[in-house]
């Protein structure tokens, strides 16, 4: 009775649970924390998208069971939006099947398709779900780089010769959380083209596919002709429009990885709220100009904390997407590693972001920044940063 669970002996400590926990400490006991850890969106959704979930869960037929694969309307809008945005041609009924939000959609597609020993290639750093997704689910994982370079090739190939069993499941994600790198279709195009080749399911998370920045739209690997022979999709209605709470997401793609995805939802869950699905709906359906107001406000907060960070005396990489940076910790700084820096920094700077080794250990070395403050308070960030920096020694120019 006092041995461990078998899945307990395979999930670590949660990293960033701790500086998460200091984080709550701090703020408990009146410290005025800017929050730049959690990737949770300060931007309300639409008001069309509030009205639609209280019009119809007023209805009094609205608070039964719903359907576990999405409400057909809601499957509709989404292949619908794929159209539109990607020129792709989904079948609501056979490529498309509602999620509570990508995490969920990703873990329980993790759960159909994964038999215990099988390897499974993701990305290092990654997003948790990407490889404990299928930890739980009794896979081996095998790291490739995040990058998406000649290297990232390479690794492939070799994993593909020296892995026993061979690897049958690649993640990819981009806009990728937590590194915002992008691809473009060119890259889906040779992957589809490997993945074929090795018979290997792509599973790609495209969850910030609407936070493009400069003019420069992200890209779908479904838009390569033959990727639904190998690919499924998923996307999340958290960040396009500031529906994080509302749990929505989507996977798209290959029909029989969606049927296998379908039948385990069937038994886990009776899908999301009906008034939310609704909702979900009216957000696909009605007016895109929140999205564009959305990336437009982030991208500014892009500039202004890049700005900002780089004068207070820690230079950050602009990130082309996604609501995050990826931030290499100032050179003198180094040698405390990314947890340390962290704690250091929510104590005496009383900014929290998240260590980059909670994503991977090839995340030493960086911290992930989510944009989920206004410019006021990304400024005022800056400025007490450069105290703490000045306060180690760290030079920087004047603010």
């Amino acid at each position: 009775m006092d041995e461990e669970f078998y899945r307990m002996k395979r999930l670590p400590p949660y990293v960033i649970a701790e500086v998460n926990g200091m984080r709550a400490a701090a703020r408990a006991a009146g410290r005025d924390i800017i929050d730049l850890g959690m990737g949770n969106p300060d931007l309300p959704p639409p008001d069309h998208v509030i009205e639609k979930l209280c019009e119809v869960a007023r209805k009094p037929d609205a608070h039964g069971y719903s359907a576990s694969s999405g409400i057909p309307g809601v499957r509709k809008a989404q292949a619908n939006y794929y159209g539109r945005r990607f020129n792709v041609d989904l079948d609501p009924e056979t490529e498309v099947v509602m999620t509570m939000g990508s995490k969920e959609g990703l873990a329980s597609l993790a759960t159909a398709i994964t038999a215990p020993g099988d390897v499974v290639l993701a990305p290092n750093p990654s997003y948790p779900i990407h490889t404990f997704g299928f930890i739980i689910a009794g896979a081996t994982i095998r790291s490739v780089p995040t990058t998406p370079d000649e290297r990232y090739w390479d690794s492939l190939d070799r994993a593909m010769k020296y892995s026993v069993p061979r690897p049958s499941i690649l993640i990819v994600n981009y806009p990728s959380n937590p590194t915002a790198e992008t691809v473009d279709l060119a890259f889906y195009e040779r992957l589809v083209a490997w993945a074929k080749e090795n018979k290997v399911w792509i599973l790609s998370d495209l969850a910030y596919s609407e936070l493009y920045f400069d003019g420069n739209p992200t890209r779908s690997i479904l838009e390569v002709p033959g990727a639904k022979d190998v690919a499924v999709e998923f996307t999340s209605m958290s960040k396009t429009f500031s529906m994080a709470g509302w749990r929505v997401g989507f996977a798209v793609g290959n029909a029989r990885l969606i049927a296998a995805l379908k039948r385990v939802k069937s038994y886990l869950d009776y899908g999301a709220f009906t008034p939310i699905q609704a909702a979900a709906c009216a957000a696909l359906n009605g007016p895109q100009d929140i999205v564009q107001k959305n990336r437009e406000l982030y991208q500014k907060r892009r500039d202004v904390m890049v700005e900002a960070f780089g004068r207070s005396g820690w230079e950050i990489p602009s990130p082309r997407a996604s609501m995050f940076a990826w931030a290499p910790l100032p050179p003198a700084l180094t040698h405390l590693g990314s947890l340390e820096f962290s704690k250091q920094l929510l104590t005496h700077a009383e900014v929290a972001v998240a260590p980059g080794v909670g994503y991977g250990e090839d995340g030493e070395g960086y911290v992930r920044i989510a944009m989920v403050e206004n410019e006021q308070r990304l400024r005022q960030a800056a400025r007490n940063i450069k105290r703490y920096l000045q306060s180690m020694g760290v030079n920087s120019s004047a603010a």
